[in-house]
């Protein structure tokens, strides 16, 4: 098992499940080289309150773009719902509803690099539990090293035998350029809460626009709230929120989040969470404890529609192994780990194990995930399937690798990706 990339392991993503040598390579060279369409349940929308459309968006990030089209309609970006967020260097399709909203009223969305055909009505919200998963049509250009094409059939064959790919968070969770979003809910979770809005106001990173690393240098080391507003640019809209709601309320930071939305404040615990659970399955790949069969202490979830479903959710045992392994070989049942809250289910035997370890090493308990000084902040936890279960259809010309698959809701594509590249791996 190959050790991953300082990067990957800050994240909590320790370990690559192939041997195989990477290909290396860039993905992302343009938009159109990275391509996401959104796969639901075949649904008829024959009227309602809410106008269901799909929005087709060539870099754009999802929040910024539901708060652009919230000002050109002139709404509260409240009444929008949608199924996930999606990589912003990319052309995405996805579905979105807008409560209330006449059909008419979409001419005022004069945005650029935005399609938008419009679906139905509905008397239900888009929401994450819509969504089944996401198709991916991702390019790879400039691979190096020698025979690419043996190298990715090699993986293939790999990601075959083990049923899929460790189903980490990827980095998209935490912060593609500016990854702070799990220390920020660490903060949170350990009664911090100064302390995260700073890191998320002010801390800077060394990829940033020259002006925004200044300015967050700034208020990062002199604390200057009314200064910084001042002195902040407009296209830091989240962060400009926030300063306005503390020069307002000073020293009020639990509910400085609060001018965020709904999605973007719950965002930082659960990145805390992400990091975790990352730093639980690596504990459990280094155990070399198999992702694709249960041992007896773990919790496994069953299927719905053929996807986990966290609703039913049972404790291996020495009398039930046999018959949820064979359950788990039939995509009926699946391992999982826990995201944790403050109503976690922990493991027993050597995954509860770890799992303990893990939170001992943090210095917290479940009690923290409650974020007493804004509740709104917390989570209650879950639980997520510790494999990924992926089929890439790959083609190879010379350099350049496109590869075709569909994911789970909630998995990432550039956890599979990693697979292939190694990038921090050298191709001889």
């Amino acid at each position: 098992m190959i050790s991953a990339s300082d990067r990957d392991r800050s994240l909590g993503m320790d370990y690559y499940i192939t041997d195989s040598p990477g290909c290396g390579g860039v993905i992302k060279s343009c938009a159109e080289d990275f391509q996401v369409t959104e796969v639901f349940e075949e649904l008829r929308y024959v009227g309602g309150r809410y106008l269901v459309l799909d929005v087709e968006k060539t870099n754009w990030d999802m929040h910024h773009l539901i708060r652009e089209m919230a000002r050109k309609l002139r709404i509260s970006q409240k009444r929008f719902g949608w199924a996930g967020t999606k990589d912003k260097r990319a052309v995405t399709s996805q579905r979105i509803s807008i409560m209330n909203l006449d059909e008419s009223d979409l001419a005022k969305i004069n945005l650029p690099d935005l399609k938008i055909r419009v679906l139905g009505k509905t008397n239900r919200a888009v929401g994450l539990g819509d969504l089944l998963g996401n198709s991916f049509r991702i390019i790879i250009r400039d691979m190096s090293g020698p025979d690419p094409a043996a190298r990715m059939t090699g993986i293939t064959q790999e990601i075959e035998k083990q049923s899929g790919v460790p189903n980490y968070f990827g980095v998209q969770r935490f912060g593609d350029s500016r990854p702070v979003t799990h220390k920020v809910g660490e903060a949170l979770v350990r009664g911090k809460i100064e302390e995260a809005a700073f890191i998320y106001m002010a801390l800077p990173f060394p990829g940033e626009l020259p002006r925004t690393r200044d300015v967050r240098e700034k208020l990062w080391v002199n604390r200057d709230v009314p200064a910084a507003l001042k002195e902040f640019p407009e296209y830091l809209h989240y962060e400009l929120a926030m300063l306005n709601y503390l020069v307002e309320h000073p020293g009020d930071y639990a509910h400085s989040f609060d001018v965020l939305s709904v999605n973007l404040k719950r965002l930082f615990v659960h990145a805390y969470q992400s990091y975790l659970f990352n730093r639980i399955l690596s504990r459990r790949l280094a155990a070399a404890m198999p992702l694709y069969k249960a041992v007896e202490g773990d919790i496994v979830c069953f299927a719905k529609e053929g996807l986990p479903n966290m609703d039913r959710i049972q404790k291996v045992t020495s009398e039930n192994r046999e018959a949820i392994d064979r359950l788990v070989g039939r995509g009926r049942a699946f391992l999982t780990l826990p995201l944790i809250g403050f109503e976690t289910a922990i493991g027993e035997g050597a995954q509860g194990e770890m799992e303990r370890a893990i939170l001992g090493e943090e210095g917290i308990s479940l009690e923290n995930f409650k974020v007493l000084e804004n509740p709104d902040l917390g989570s209650r936890g879950t639980r997520r399937a510790a494999l990924c279960p992926v089929k890439p259809q790959i083609r190879v010309e010379e350099n350049l690798a496109e590869l075709q698959f569909v994911l789970p809701k909630g998995s990432y594509a550039t956890v599979v990706l990693r697979e292939y590249m190694k990038r921090n791996e050298p191709c001889n």
